[in-house]
């Protein structure tokens, strides 16, 4: 199976392998009762809901760590979230689904207001359009989700900013991480980037090596679908930009682009985790500019396996570890020259 294809209609309900299949869904078990007439309704209710959100053997354990760099610039325009369970912030999930974790950079750009508006309200609208109910196409019902999500936060973003006087002309990538079950979704605009690190098997006598998956695609003007796009649009290309001005092809927000080609329609792909894949990283490009996603995974590595570090209070010596090197690792891109803001999100994956 490509594990990178835009998501292709699926044969069966994600995560179909690790959930009871004798959950019923909330409408089922409402129609039941109320055949039923039993006194017991409530009851029989709360022990089905609770029955539905329990945590299935195989979903990977998720945990998040952030570094910020301002770096040279005057002003921190990155934005970031994370989420290792989401859950919370919906009323209802599928019976199918037992977990949601959600993690996200956005790198602004003419200000920091489009990234932390995306960074503030992506994932509620992501909530409210999540699918509600079991269904045999999660998969593609996740896609459109996340699709109109993105476009319903552009919109709300340039409809705030043009009621602003003067009218705010910010933007701002994004590199979002959905994870349902053990399935990851990426959605991306923009030139952020994430990449995934996979331990290949062992082999006879020798070290398991390193694999680096790139999750998603970068978007700028010089790729030939996105220039013939804006060029089609009117725009132009110049110098790799947008009109000369714009580097990225893609974003939430440049209300003055808009009308010249530049979208907001995510690239997305899609990943299943296995127990071989050790962390993923989301950065913004201030990172990309000075590390090699290869480089960038190496480094991680390196510090996890032969690292010293110091943990903080109550953390693990796994969780110091992955703590030190993602605030390492913005730091060496801050030391490397990077004049950009630096955001590194490392979530680490285990079974």
């Amino acid at each position: 199976m490509d594990l990178f294809d835009d998501l292709p209609e699926p044969t069966q309900t994600a995560g179909e392998a690790s959930v009871q299949k004798t959950c019923p869904s909330p409408l089922e078990d409402r129609g039941a009762k109320r055949k039923r007439e039993a006194p017991d309704d409530d009851e029989v209710v709360e022990e089905q809901k609770l029955e539905e959100k329990k945590v299935c053997k195989g979903v990977p354990i998720l945990k998040g760590y952030v570094a910020a760099r301002r770096g040279e610039r005057e002003e921190m325009q990155d934005a970031h979230i994370l989420l290792s369970d989401m859950k919370t912030c919906l009323s209802i999930l599928p019976a199918t689904v037992s977990r949601l974790a959600y993690f996200a950079v956005f790198d602004g750009h003419g200000g920091a207001r489009a990234s932390r508006f995306a960074a503030e309200h992506l994932h509620h609208t992501l909530a409210l359009k999540f699918p509600k109910v079991e269904t045999e196409n999660l998969d593609k019902l996740v896609k459109k989700c996340l699709l109109d999500t993105f476009r319903q936060t552009d919109e709300d973003f340039l409809k705030k900013a043009s009621s602003q006087k003067p009218a705010w002309k910010d933007g701002s990538t994004a590199t979002c991480m959905l994870v349902v079950d053990d399935m990851v979704y990426v959605a991306n605009l923009g030139d952020s980037r994430a990449v995934l690190c996979r331990m290949e098997q062992k082999m006879q006598g020798g070290d398991r090596k390193c694999v680096t998956l790139a999750l998603s695609k970068e978007h700028n003007p010089t790729i030939y679908e996105e220039r013939m796009r804006i060029q089609r649009a009117g725009g132009t290309v110049r110098d790799g930009r947008v009109l000369g001005v714009l580097e990225v092809s893609r974003s939430i927000g440049d209300g003055q682009y808009k009308r010249i080609g530049v979208i907001s329609t995510p690239d997305l792909r899609r990943c299943q985790l296995t127990p071989n894949d050790r962390f993923i990283i989301l950065g913004c490009d201030g990172l990309f500019k000075v590390f090699s996603a290869e480089e960038a995974v190496k480094y991680i590595l390196n510090i996890l396996q032969n690292g010293s570090v110091e943990k903080k209070e109550g953390q693990t010596e796994e969780e110091g570890h992955y703590e030190a090197a993602c605030q390492r690792l913005a730091n060496e891109a801050v030391r490397r020259g990077c004049a950009d803001n630096v955001t590194v999100i490392l979530v680490s994956v285990s079974f």
